[in-house]
């Protein structure tokens, strides 16, 4: 049996993936095996040494220490183009927005609604809201994984120019991207041919600033910038600045922030990217089955810092084991486990920048005598037997 300590309204769809002869489901756990959030942060609570595994029903995992559970051995799971679609339809009303001015317009319409001679006035002050089309426009796509791929393959369907940068590009990626995406050679070369510019990457210390002052200064005049991604992504000092001096055009955000407030040409969504209830319910399901197929079997897919490693089982037990990134580790296993008496009916081992995860199916049960000489191994971070 396994306690799941859930620290967010998940979507029942997910939790019913957790069978309940199997997984008990609380939000008072106080030890347990694994912890299912959305938004919660874990930076500011004791994360329990019980837990085996932290599954984030979203994608982002800024909100999760992920690099001190990789020192503790511990898998951080996310639900990567589960909240796609979701997020591709607001970049698209972002962009319709900004060019059709809709929130002025809106605005305008609910002000005089009510009065005896709206109808005229909206005849005679509709020009004031005139806008553009999308269609013939350039749109510029920054990161071209999950979201992005939609967001320009949705754009070219809408009679948009589409080009894109990512050099981390995946073939996963590359294959559902339209061929008629062009590939920029630089971020300087998108943002000066953009009309439209979405930015689709996580916030890194890579990424952090990235559309900042040298972004501003290589855009095409009256460019409209577009964030869904994260708030740390761009330098809003500088955007600001671009607001203020007409080089950007607008910027359009699902982060309300202090310097944007009430700005003519800033447009603010309260965080809605993944707020519809098939995302919830898209992502609750694929981090509920990740968290099960690791709990079960050890197995591990879409983690941020552990490698994707499956084996299906065989043998009387299952070795899971978390070690650093190092030279002989595998040899140092084989060895114990020979002395142990143990024989190695398969293994898979795959690592991931430091860190290294096993699975060691043996031909019979394993003593804790052998659990312990192998935490006695420098540089190994967990260790979990799973019975036949």
């Amino acid at each position: 049996m396994f306690d799941i300590l859930t620290l967010n309204n998940i979507a029942a769809s997910g939790l019913a993936r957790l069978p309940k002869e199997q997984y008990r489901i609380s939000n008072d756990v106080t030890e347990p095996d694994a912890i299912l959030l959305r938004s919660a942060d874990l930076h500011a609570r004791p994360i329990p040494r019980s837990a085996l595994a932290i599954a984030r029903a979203g994608a982002g995992t800024n909100n999760i220490p992920v690099a001190e559970m990789s020192k503790r051995g511990v898998p951080v799971f996310n639900a990567p183009g589960a909240n796609a679609n979701a997020v591709k339809e607001l970049v698209i009303a972002g962009m319709l927005l900004a060019a059709r001015n809709l929130p002025d317009a809106l605005t305008f319409a609910s002000s005089i609604a009510a009065e005896a001679d709206a109808h005229a006035k909206m005849e005679a002050e509709k020009k004031r809201f005139a806008g553009s089309e999308l269609a013939g426009k350039t749109l510029g796509v920054v990161g071209l994984g999950a979201i992005g791929v939609r967001v320009a393959n949705a754009a070219f369907g809408l009679g948009m120019r589409v080009i894109g940068f990512d050099p981390h590009m995946t073939v996963e990626g590359a294959w559902q991207l339209s061929s008629s995406v062009q590939r920029a050679n630089s971020l300087e070369e998108l943002y000066g041919a953009s009309d439209y510019v979405t930015i689709h990457v996580p916030l890194t210390d890579g990424t952090r600033g990235l559309f900042g002052a040298k972004a501003v200064a290589a855009s095409k005049p009256g460019l409209v910038l577009l964030n869904f991604a994260r708030e740390g992504v761009i330098d809003a000092a500088a955007v600001r600045k671009g607001l203020d001096e007409g080089k950007l055009g607008r910027y359009v955000s699902d982060f309300p922030v202090a310097e944007f407030a009430g700005h003519p040409r800033s447009i603010a969504l309260p965080h809605l990217g993944a707020s519809t209830a098939e995302a919830e319910e898209n992502c609750a399901v694929m981090v509920a089955d990740q968290l099960r197929e690791f709990l079960e079997n050890g197995n591990v897919q879409h983690s941020v810092n552990f490698p994707n490693t499956r084996m299906a089982r065989a043998g009387r037990a299952r070795l899971c084991i978390a070690n650093a990134n190092r030279p002989n580790m595998i040899g140092q296993l084989s060895h114990v486990l020979g002395e142990a008496g143990l024989n190695i009916a398969q293994m898979h081992n795959a690592s991931r920048s430091d860190l290294a995860y096993n699975l060691i199916d043996v031909d019979a049960p394993v003593p804790e005598s052998l659990v312990q000489a192998i935490n006695a191994i420098d540089g190994i971070l967990s260790v979990r037997v799973i019975g036949a």
